[in-house]
């Protein structure tokens, strides 16, 4: 006996790729839209485990660091303490390189967003989770007026209205998932954003040429006259 459905991938290997879209029948309305749900539902799950996946050893790994950058600053804190009171000889310098070491600890931390990754993984997984919530009372409201009967419209634009409430939805988690590789991307390279990114954030109007000094801007709308030439006299 195997499990019905596709094999369960693991939300933690791998990245997270497109699925194939489910095609069926429509001769059956109700039965095809539920399927189209639970797909849909499925793949917003499946995002939401992927990223908190993502996030478990990230957050183990900004710990194990702060934890470092901690100690060391102590450290670096008590040691010369203890050599200029005399309770431990020598120990000034071996302060100095456990400050080297919680300097080491925060840039590492910092050079491989560990801790920005935690936090970006947090907020996706819960944006997910916030967003499919809002679905599922959406669906559940199409479902009771579907029961009680339509009020308005036909069934076809009952159907119309239940796949584009699935297809926000997805639009909806393709954007949260772009979002945060845009964040990712941008922390990545330190620096200005790439360039596929600055085309589709609006930025200011390009401006004309400047006025040449000794004239007066022109008002906006505005054109310029054109001086009248005197035509040809007659010979």
């Amino acid at each position: 006996m195997q499990p019905e459905g596709p094999p369960q991938e693991d939300p933690g290997s791998g990245d997270l790729t497109g699925r194939t879209f489910p095609l069926g029948d429509w001769g059956e309305p109700a039965e095809r839209l539920d399927e189209l749900y639970r797909w849909v539902e499925q793949g917003a799950l499946r995002t939401a485990d992927w990223y908190l996946a993502d996030r478990a050893w990230k957050r183990r790994g900004a710990r194990g660091l702060r934890a470092g950058a901690a100690f060391g600053a102590v450290c670096g804190g008590v040691l010369p303490l203890l050599d200029l009171t005399g309770a431990v000889g020598g120990a000034a310098p071996w302060g100095y390189v456990a400050l080297l070491l919680a300097v080491a600890c925060i840039a590492c931390d910092r050079y491989f967003g560990l801790t920005s990754g935690w936090i970006r993984d947090v907020a996706t997984a819960q944006a997910v989770q916030r967003r499919l919530q809002v679905l599922q009372f959406d669906w559940a409201s199409e479902s009771v007026r579907e029961v009680l009967g339509p009020t308005e419209g036909t069934a076809s634009e009952a159907a119309d209205r239940c796949l584009g409430v699935l297809r926000r939805f997805s639009e909806d988690i393709t954007e949260m998932v772009r979002a945060e590789t845009a964040d990712w991307m941008v922390e990545f390279r330190s620096g200005p954003a790439p360039l596929v990114m600055q085309a589709t954030v609006p930025g200011p109007a390009s401006r004309g040429p400047e006025p040449s000094p000794g004239r007066f801007p022109l008002p906006p709308g505005a054109r310029p006259n054109m001086p009248r030439q005197r035509p040809p006299e007659p010979r």
